[in-house]
């Protein structure tokens, strides 16, 4: 398993758009993934999961990734956050 943790940079934090971009790159991977913030976990390749965690700007996410590309995952994912998902950070 591996963890990772991201802050979310872009100012209007994980609205429709970043967590379907959270979604769509997380099903391109085999290994299970899920967020984690303020003790609630989802699973990160549920639309409806990243919808709920309402995660604003400055917000703090651990991102867990279990399975055979687990390591691969867990990179893209970075990245994604890092990025700021394209918008203004």
């Amino acid at each position: 398993m591996i963890t990772r943790q991201v802050t979310v940079r872009n100012k209007a934090g994980v609205h429709t758009r970043p967590a379907s971009m959270i979604v769509r790159e997380a099903a391109r991977f085999d290994a299970e993934f899920f967020i984690r913030k303020d003790g609630y976990e989802i699973n990160g390749k549920s639309i409806i999961g990243v919808m709920t965690l309402a995660a604003e700007q400055g917000a703090t996410l651990d991102l867990l990734f279990e399975g055979s590309d687990e390591g691969e995952a867990a990179d893209a994912m970075e990245a994604l956050f890092e990025r700021g998902f394209g918008e203004p950070i």
